[in-house]
C-alpha cells in the first residue's frame, strides 16, 4: 500500500468562491488530504482578516473529514515539505492564467522536484469567477448569490453594511 498523498492548494482566498470549493471538493476525492493553504501576504491589503478566511474555509469544509485549513507564508515549496505533500493544486479558469500558472510551476519544480503541481478546472459555471470580480460586484451593489458559499455571501453583506453605517 503506498503512502499518503496529501495535496496543498494555496490561495489568498479573499473571499472564497464556489470555484474554489469545487476545485477542493474534487481534490479532496483525488487524493488522501487536501490541505486549503492561506497565504499570508502582508502586501496586499485583503478584504477579509485571514482569522475571518480561515474560519469561512473551515465552515464550508466542517463536513469533509480530508479538507485541512491552514495558513503559510514564505516559499509554497517549503510549507509543502514541511506538510509532507507531494502534490500541489492550483485552479485554470482560463487560458489567460495558463502563462502564470505554468511558470510558477516550472519555478516550484526547480525548487523542489520531489513535489508535483496538478492543474484542476473548476466547474464551468464558475469558470470566469475570481474572488476579484465577487469583490468588484459586490462593492458597486450586485448579487454574488451561487457564485460564493452562503457564509461568504453573508459576511460580504455584513462587512457591506459596516461601511455603510460607518459612513453615516
Amino acid at each position: 500500500m503506498g503512502a499518503e498523498v496529501i495535496a496543498v492548494y494555496p490561495g489568498s482566498f479573499d473571499p472564497l468562491t464556489n470555484g474554489h470549493v469545487d476545485i477542493i471538493q474534487r481534490g479532496s476525492l483525488l487524493f488522501d488530504k487536501i490541505v486549503v493553504a492561506i497565504l499570508l501576504n502582508i502586501e496586499k491589503a485583503p478584504l477579509f482578516t485571514v482569522s475571518e478566511r480561515v474560519d469561512i474555509a473551515r465552515k464550508v469544509f466542517a463536513n469533509y473529514s480530508n479538507v485541512e485549513v491552514d495558513t503559510f507564508d514564505g516559499l509554497l515549496v517549503d510549507y509543502a515539505r514541511r506538510r509532507q505533500a507531494s502534490v500541489l493544486v492550483r485552479g485554470l479558469r482560463a487560458v489567460s492564467d495558463f502563462e502564470y500558472e505554468m511558470q510558477m510551476a516550472l519555478m516550484n519544480r526547480r525548487l523542489n522536484p520531489d513535489v508535483e503541481t496538478v492543474f484542476m478546472m473548476p466547474a464551468e459555471p464558475y469558470t470566469y469567477v475570481s474572488s476579484r470580480l465577487v469583490k468588484e460586484v459586490v462593492a458597486l451593489g450586485g448579487s454574488v448569490t451561487g457564485l460564493v458559499p452562503t457564509v461568504v455571501e453573508d459576511r460580504l453583506r455584513d462587512k457591506k453594511l459596516a461601511r455603510h453605517t460607518l459612513r453615516a
